[in-house]
């Protein structure tokens, strides 16, 4: 067993949750998750999490595993260990993968500096991958630091988009049943073929369901129902609550779960996440200035702007002073988005302050940052071949931080300097948004 690099009892700190519930919705899900928290801090739980990632991705039709497909460059496989380090309460993430890719594995550890994971080798089928990860667990090795756990979550490596409040339904219910997994409502009626190609029977829709992940287990039922396995299960099975059922007499308690749980599956799926993923990292944008009063009203005539175009998205502004104190909140309430507005000035200094900033919170390291400087200049007063020089150094500028998956774009605005009040100035910005 490989160890990964030393973890953390802290949920990681950046990347944005992503969760698709909002307003009612939204307050709904917290609540059940602040009792279900509550329910674990009565009765502390040791929890941990497999990952079987040792699939070849047959039918995405694609050379590369699916889930080291890359949704904006990032391994699809980044977002869902990002989704299960975000829970404090799980303390281990096994992740089990083919010795081929244990290399690759270790590699997007490191570059996305995830935390409490351990890799251990995957076996030549699903079930006998999940098997070696719960091996992991149990044996207490030396300089080992896996222990085992009451609760085991098995979560597939290419759900990304699982969330908090599944998993506390999936692990309390555990905690009661001894064994629980996520449902949704079958899309299709499930028919079974005779030997000849025709319809045999078909099964009522209404009273069946989709088996989702993910799945929690009493950690010794799930173990030993795998210890009693037989080898055509090992081989031929997929379901791992019929396991516990059929070995340990278990039955799962089983949990509704959200349209999110989906599984990408075949190679227009990588295009689907890749479009959630966008939709939600783009919920929010912090138009940024200085504190001068000239900047402070530009930028506050901007924020409105934006705020009466842009209906969805949350809309905030922030002072860039204090080297950058101001902003520390709102990297930490995940945004990625940031409009740095600069007044009568073509110079790029308080663009590269933020994007200092920027980079020494890590925040693109999971997902790419956007930012737009905007300059605002009087063009009575600079000469169209400074305004073209100021274009091209932006443009350098910005190919030197998309390396750091900075996207940088700059936007310059001239207007006469007489027209800088009141209704006139809001028409520029207006117009120069629209």
């Amino acid at each position: 067993m490989e160890a990964g690099p030393p973890g953390s009892s802290r949920p990681t700190e950046l990347g944005p949750c992503l969760s698709g519930q909002r307003g009612a919705d939204q307050a709904a899900s917290a609540s059940l998750q602040s009792a279900a928290r509550a329910q674990l801090g009565r009765h502390p739980l040791a929890v941990a999490a497999v990952l079987p990632a040792g699939g070849c991705g047959e039918r995405m039709g694609v050379p590369t595993p699916k889930q080291f497909c890359p949704i904006l460059e990032r391994p699809l496989i980044s977002y869902t260990l990002q989704a299960l380090e975000r829970v404090f309460w799980i303390k281990d993430i096994v992740v089990v993968v083919t010795g081929e890719n244990m290399e690759v594995m270790k590699s997007i550890i490191q570059k996305y500096q995830h935390k409490r994971i351990s890799l251990v080798e995957a076996g030549v089928t699903r079930h006998r991958s999940i098997f070696n990860g719960l091996k992991a667990l149990a044996e207490d090795q030396l300089n080992c630091k896996l222990s085992k756990p009451e609760i085991v979550i098995i979560h597939d490596a290419v759900r990304p988009f699982v969330e908090e409040d599944i998993l506390l339904k999936v692990v309390t219910a555990a905690k009661e049943h001894g064994a629980a997994g996520a449902i949704r409502p079958l899309v299709s009626t499930v028919i079974s073929p005779s030997a000849d190609g025709c319809l045999d029977h078909s099964l009522e829709r209404a009273r069946h369901r989709a088996s989702e992940m993910p799945q929690a287990f009493l950690f010794d039922v799930i173990y030993e129902a795998y210890q009693q396995c037989s080898d055509y299960d090992l081989e031929f099975g997929t379901e791992c609550l019929q396991l516990a059922l059929k070995y340990c007499c278990t039955k799962a308690k089983l949990v509704e779960g959200s349209p999110d749980l989906w599984k990408v599956t075949y190679k227009r799926d990588l295009y689907a996440a890749e479009s959630i993923v966008k939709e939600r990292i783009s919920q929010e944008v912090c138009v940024i200035t200085d504190t001068k009063e000239d900047n402070k009203h530009v930028s506050h005539l901007l924020e409105e702007v934006l705020k009466s175009e842009l209906n969805h998205v949350k809309v905030t502004s922030e002072a860039l002073c204090h080297a950058g104190r101001d902003l520390q909140q709102i990297i930490l309430d995940q945004c990625y988005n940031f409009v740095c507005v600069n007044v009568m000035t073509s110079d790029l200094q308080e663009t590269q302050k933020l994007l200092s900033i920027l980079e020494e919170s890590h925040l693109s390291i999971l997902y790419p940052v956007v930012v737009v400087s905007v300059h605002f200049l009087d063009f009575k007063l600079v000469p169209p071949s400074q305004k073209m020089e100021n274009l091209m150094q932006i443009r350098e500028f910005a190919k030197e931080v998309k390396k750091r998956n900075i996207w940088l774009c700059g936007l310059l605005i001239s207007y006469p300097q007489d027209c800088r009040s009141g209704s006139h100035t809001n028409k520029k910005v207006t117009k120069a948004v629209l």
